[in-house]
């Protein structure tokens, strides 16, 4: 033993006489340090329910939990993280991960409470004293442990895509989708905003394993469409992605892509294994689009016959007739249709209805029918002069060019719409050699086409022209004399800005070609008077249930006859849908 062991506790006496240094009131006069860790807050307004700080919490101290003052929609889950303070150990984990930064801590850190179920509380619908405190954790805005950025995807240049139609997007290599499959957070908002309801996590998570084959199978359970869905979705799932709030959504449209790019059609049989027990019932489909193939699929999967009229020489509908190449390939929307055909799908070309066959006829004939006719009527813009010759439509433009006929544009090009037909339209009198202008009659942020259609038509040096109204067309030698005036908006709160003609600012432009793409509507035509006029429509659509059934009980319908998305993965949703009618009005 050292002699300053048996000194040492000689030398504690010598504290007896000094002052002693006390907290009056430690609970109040003592608080946090700035950055404390202390108890949770949640602010209701950025948080969706994503359920990330739940997942990451490694003592299980976070439970998702419905809350009656949140509504839940398609961006929203509507659940709420509930703390239990029994097993939370301050780690922050959950704060660091939260995607959208909904999640943080107070610096207070004194909670004294008799009863313990207390300590299970839900931050943001429980009130507590330090929900206005300032102070306190919060992931710092250079920290982040989820990936905000997304893997780029290797397009063409913009003077090569713009003078072809070859494919602009290339598509991700092996390692590529690998990296921005890790990224997904599994947190399934998407699901709940995706028309097909795909199961969008699960995929991505057969990609990040490396498992295509399970992939595959995942995508055909709600999408025979993928090939060509990975390439034209409107994506409005990504507009939900958890990590689009503080940086870019997941690429699930590439990703769903990807999967399709790996496997040719007759490996997709091999993986499938589709086994078709036939039930001796037909179900007749007019319309060889993508919601009246949706609905041969999964009929044929459930054993009925299929027959498809299609008044056009191939299937595909306005996936072919209505999108330009250099956005979809021939080959890969017809990887899709060769799949479902190959299953014993009868398909019909080159048949219009009341012509080469009769409704009557195949509406006798048939236990059940699902009309998806697509929109093929463009809706004029109804001004002076739109008769001329030089004016046609954007669906005939695209639809010419897909049955590669000759045309003739002339060196300038105005289109008028803001859609993704319009969008489709210009860039493609582009790649026909003209100057192109898009008139549109709001701003260019209320065009409805997708954000990335109208930045790549700026790319390819496509003008625009926002606020403006078409007011006359007249004939000017061979060619036209476009008549337009400046619009001014009108806000009123609560509703979308109304654009409004300023009188006297009206300018003409000199023009080859006046091309309408505000909208189109769809053909009932071929419907006899007596189904046409029990068939329920509103505001131009044919009024379906929540099975697609018609008020005509044998008839359903789908697509863009029905729907006022206009978009090729609501029309497959419908087909998928209209399906599942109709095995149950035929089995009731």
């Amino acid at each position: 033993m050292s002699l300053k062991d048996i000194i040492s506790p000689f030398n504690v006496w010598k504290r007896a006489a000094q002052k002693p240094w006390t907290i009056k009131d430690p609970l109040n006069d003592r608080p946090g340090a700035d950055n404390y860790r202390g108890f949770h807050k949640n602010d209701f307004d950025k948080c969706v329910g994503c359920g990330t700080c739940e997942d990451i919490c490694q003592n299980a101290a976070i439970d998702l939990v419905p809350v009656q003052t949140v509504e839940t929609d398609m961006s929203d889950s509507g659940l709420r993280p509930k703390i239990d303070y029994g097993r939370c150990c301050w780690c922050a984990l959950c704060v660091d991960v939260c995607p959208t930064g909904s999640l943080t801590m107070s610096n207070d850190y004194t909670w004294v409470t008799d009863d313990p179920e207390e300590y299970r509380f839900i931050p943001g619908a429980d009130k507590m004293k330090w929900d206005d405190c300032e102070k306190g954790y919060k992931r710092a805005e250079n920290f982040q442990l989820i990936d905000f950025d997304r893997i780029k995807m290797n397009e063409l240049g913009v003077e090569e895509r713009s003078s072809s139609f070859i494919e602009m997007v290339k598509g991700y290599s092996k390692e590529q989708a690998i990296e921005e499959a890790e990224r997904c957070l599994e947190c399934g908002i998407c699901v709940a905003r995706c028309p097909a309801h795909m199961d969008i996590p699960e995929y991505i998570k057969a990609i990040r394993e490396d498992d295509i084959e399970l992939a595959v199978q995942i995508l055909y359970k709600t999408n025979p469409f993928s090939a060509s869905c990975g390439r034209i979705c409107t994506h409005h799932c990504e507009d939900v992605c958890s990590l689009a709030h503080n940086g870019e959504p997941i690429a699930i449209r590439w990703l769903k892509r990807y999967i399709l790019d790996q496997v040719s059609p007759e490996e997709i049989s091999k993986i499938l294994k589709d086994i078709i027990q036939t039930n001796n019932k037909k179900i007749a489909i007019i319309g060889a689009g993508p919601g009246g193939l949706s609905a041969a699929y999964y009929l044929r999967l459930l054993g009925y016959e299929i027959e498809i009229f299609e008044s056009n020489e191939k299937g595909g509908g306005m996936l072919r007739y209505g999108i330009p190449e250099y956005r979809l390939p021939y080959d890969q929307l017809d990887k899709d249709i060769d799949y479902i055909v190959s299953l014993g799908v009868k398909i019909n070309y080159n048949t219009k209805i009341s012509e080469e066959a009769k409704f009557n006829e195949i509406y006798n004939s048939h236990d059940a029918l699902f009309i998806s006719p697509g929109l093929w009527n463009s809706i004029p813009v109804n001004i002076t002069g739109e008769e001329l010759p030089n004016v046609i439509s954007g669906i005939d433009l695209l639809n010419k060019v897909t049955n590669k006929e000759e045309i003739d544009l002339g060196s300038k090009v105005a289109v008028i719409g803001g859609g993704n037909s319009a969008m489709d339209a210009a860039r493609t009198a582009k790649r026909l050699g003209a100057d192109v202008e898009i008139y549109y009659r709001r701003r260019i942020e209320d065009m409805p086409a997708d954000v990335e259609e109208i930045e790549e038509a700026q790319d390819e040096n496509v003008k625009f022209f926002p606020q403006t109204t078409p007011l006359e067309i007249k004939k000017d030698g061979s060619g036209l004399k476009f008549i337009w005036g400046n619009n001014k908006m009108i806000y009123e709160e609560g509703k979308r800005p109304k654009p409004v003609l300023i009188k006297g600012e009206t300018f003409e432009t000199n023009l080859d070609t006046f091309i309408i793409a505000i909208g189109q509507n769809a053909d009932l035509s071929f419907l006899p008077t007596e189904i046409r006029d029990n068939i329920e429509t509103k505001w131009g659509k044919v009024v379906v249930n929540e099975l697609g059934q018609t008020s005509v009980e044998k008839v359903f319908s789908g697509g863009d006859a029905s729907n006022s998305k206009a978009d090729a993965v609501s029309a497959i949703a419908d087909g998928h849908k209209a399906a599942v009618g109709i095995d149950r009005y035929l089995n009731k």
